[in-house]
């Protein structure tokens, strides 16, 4: 048994003898959880590993840059602090944002005053650190910039500023434009639209070559895409509109094209993409050859990937991979040629599962590194001096993971870590050593560092201090279950019961649901978030239940994509049965049981509200898609196509077009500012259930984004859930004071 199981077992000792003994458990209170975060596990921010693979670098008091050695944990030294460099007007160093090294580690890029764009995009006023000279130089005074990157010798800097991308000579100081044509909602060069941002997790659209002398960048004409317009308060007399391009499903995409600027020459070349426009390029990347940039070729169905090298002079192409899905492919960062030129490593899930395969570029053949029924979560990287390929994998069970190495011939596979849980390990370079952060349901995370076989060299955070917050206020320890639905069909759920539970007395339940193709939500690891509130909800007296539903991750192809088409669908069906498998529990009060949900999560709430009327007393949903056509191109036309070639998959599991059948309460929650799910939705939402006559619960938080975090917003938000649970489904309901719900018997 390892230390932080050890000490876990300890603190339900403990808790088990307080109970015991009657010792009144302290309250989980809202104010403690989002005002005090009083619950927050301690975090160990996993910053850059050095370039000899034995040092690490972490941010210090938020100011400050220093480096720790791998093999014991210790500090080594200080590489810069804002103290004395860069300070506020009343004298205090600035935070520290964002920072990175150049190759040999001579210079580094410090990022103050960020400011976010989208969901990852972020501007920031940079300057350059001269480690040697202790010298600090702004980057590009006056301004601010995004994605600076060294060149790989260290003499210069790209970033990008208003949709053109700019090179800084280091020693000369001159700055000059690699492009010109950038303009907002029309041109972009060196970065990526709000589409590609949120669904392809792309936001960096330029990179040096491995020599230097060229940089690869994308070009996105969205001239012709649509604009959104979000109307922005603020406590104006009159509001402004904030105008960005957004295409929604069916509707037209920018135009991405890749491009070639040659340093020396100051020319840039056209990479060949083909002819077809309406596609995708989800990733580039040079090769190992300093003349040879790769790229992705998706088409908009997204299930036909292709991979071509493309010749970085001449911009002309060669097909290397092409793979076909009958539903739709993933994208990933898992691509990696290798140094022999030869080979590149990729990750599929041709088997139906996901796995690792090798494949030879010469003889166009694929070998598994991976094999069997469970799905590789993350391809970690491959150490080619020792021939091995890390990855973490749910080989034992979808609510678990552990880190795995195989060979390169995938013969010799070894398992790396102990514990059973969660586990998200972070490589050196060079491979020598990891840290790795370790969780279950029911003990915070553990910082520890381990040797690349997976022997412990120390722990860096064990979060005792929460531990015995946890113990302190009388945590319930959730319980994995699984059951069969009525079609035959094998769910796993997690419940958390009240430390008290009398298994002669019913309860009220929340079941709360993301739901999302791919996501899992039933996993083996802590919940810093949700999962406190869902204790506070147990402390007063709900079992709180959540349910993996078909469509979510982690159990093969077959069971994540069966949802195609037909968004919602099963994914409700799931969620009834779970409702009703639970109403059957002779400790469950049926009449008893609401739903929760966010994004995703709250279309699922309300179209469980409605088409599983005679099982849900309640609902709530938080930024919710009510019809897909409101959302975007990319997720929603990976899952569904568009809506003019699947026009009954978007309506028949929309939930605005199903409100007339919803009986329960229903509270329904949307932020202004919300560049993804649009707030559109519970504009429409709303319009549909007052043209049904369905009485409902609004609430709109004004400048809040789709995760109504800043300020008091969040607090205020769990504080009206919390209410509008209790007065919902709080208290039993006797036969004769059953109120009808909205004029109709439940």
């Amino acid at each position: 048994m390892n230390a932080a199981a050890l000490r876990h077992c300890l603190l339900l000792v403990i808790m088990f003898c307080a109970v015991k003994a009657g010792t009144q458990t302290k309250e989980i209170s809202l104010e403690k959880l989002w005002l005090d975060r009083y619950f927050m596990p301690q975090t160990i921010t996993r910053g850059l590993s050095m370039q000899d693979g034995l040092h690490y670098t972490l941010i210090r008091d938020r100011s400050r840059i220093d480096i720790h050695r791998y093999d014991t944990g210790d500090f080594a030294e200080t590489v810069f602090n804002t103290a004395g460099f860069l300070e506020d007007e009343e004298g205090q160093p600035l935070t520290i944002d964002t920072y990175s090294f150049c190759q040999d580690e001579r210079m580094m890029l410090v990022g103050v005053h960020q400011e976010a764009i989208y969901r990852r995009s972020r501007r920031a006023e940079y300057y350059v650190w001269d480690i040697e000279k202790q010298v600090l130089t702004p980057l590009s005074a006056g301004t601010t910039q995004r994605l600076p990157d060294f060149s790989p010798d260290g003499s210069m800097v790209a970033f990008v500023r208003q949709n053109n991308i700019y090179i800084r000579e280091l020693d000369s100081g001159e700055e000059y434009p690699v492009t010109t044509d950038g303009k907002y909602n029309h041109i972009i060069n060196g970065t990526t639209d709000w589409v590609y941002e949120e669904e392809f997790y792309l936001t960096k659209g330029f990179e040096w070559s491995p020599d230097g002398k060229r940089i690869a960048f994308m070009r996105f004409d969205e001239s012709h895409v649509r604009e959104f317009v979000m109307m922005r308060f603020g406590g104006l007399l009159y509001p402004s509109e904030y105008r960005f391009k957004y295409p929604k499903a069916g509707e037209e995409n920018a135009v991405v094209t890749l491009h070639v600027y040659d340093v020396n020459t100051r020319e840039t070349i056209v990479v060949d993409t083909g002819r077809e426009k309406d596609q995708y390029i989800p990733r580039f990347g040079w090769t190992t050859d300093a003349g040879s940039l790769s790229f992705q070729r998706l088409n908009r169905h997204q299930n036909h990937l292709e991979v071509f090298i493309a010749d970085a002079s001449t911009g002309h192409t060669q097909l290397v991979y092409d793979e076909r899905n009958r539903w739709y492919i993933r994208i990933t960062d898992n691509l990696t040629f290798l140094q022999d030129g030869r080979h590149f490593i990729i990750t599929s899930e041709m088997s139906g599962y996901n796995h690792i395969y090798l494949y030879d570029m010469d003889r166009a053949t694929m070998r598994p590194l991976t094999r069997g029924d469970y799905d590789v979560q993350d391809f970690l990287g491959v150490d080619e001096e020792a021939g091995l390929v890390y990855y973490l994998a749910r080989k034992e069970t979808p609510l678990r993971n552990d880190l795995y190495v195989t060979s390169l011939d995938g013969e010799d596979t070894r398992k790396l870590t102990t514990g059973s849980g969660t586990h998200s390990p972070s490589f050196s370079k060079g491979f020598r050593y990891f840290i790795n952060r370790y969780s279950t349901a029911t003990s915070p995370p553990v910082y520890s560092i381990h040797t690349a076989d997976g022997a412990l060299v120390g722990v860096l955070e064990d979060n005792q201090e929460l531990d015995e917050r946890v113990a302190e206020h009388g945590f319930a320890e959730p319980r994995f279950f699984s059951f069969n639905t009525s079609e035959g069909v094998l769910l796993n759920g997690q419940m958390i019961r009240p430390v008290d539970f009398d298994p002669g007395q019913t309860y009220p339940v929340l079941m709360y649901v993301y739901g999302g193709p791919g996501h899992q939500a039933v996993t083996d690891s802590w919940n810093p978030f949700n999962g406190v509130w869902f204790q506070m909800l147990a402390q007063m007296g709900y079992i709180v239940v959540t349910v993996d539903n078909r469509g979510t991750g982690g159990r093969g192809e077959e069971f994540r994509k069966m949802t195609y088409l037909q968004l919602g669908k099963y994914e409700t069906i799931d969620q009834t049965e779970a409702a009703r498998y639970l109403g059957n529990l002779a400790y469950v009060d049926a009449d008893r049981i609401a739903i929760f949900g966010w994004s995703y999560g709250g279309y699922l709430s309300s179209l469980c509200l409605a088409k599983g009327a005679d099982y849900f007393r309640a609902a709530i949903a938080v930024a919710p898609v009510t019809s897909w056509r409101f959302y975007d191109t990319i997720y929603t036309e990976r899952y569904m196509r568009t809506p003019q070639e699947n026009p009954d998959g978007y309506d028949d599991n929309s939930p605005i077009n199903h409100v007339d059948r919803i009986t329960g309460s229903y509270l329904l929650v949307h932020g202004t500012d919300d560049d993804n799910v649009h707030y559109q939705n519970t504009i429409e939402m709303v319009d549909a259930l007052i043209g049904a006559g369905v009485d409902f619960d609004l609430m709109i938080y004004p400048g809040h984004d789709h995760s109504i975090f800043t300020g008091k917003a969040r607090l205020h938000l769990y504080r009206m859930m919390t209410s509008f649970l209790d007065r919902t489904i709080g208290q039993p309901h006797k036969s004769d004071e059953y109120a009808p719900v909205n004029g109709s018997e439940k």
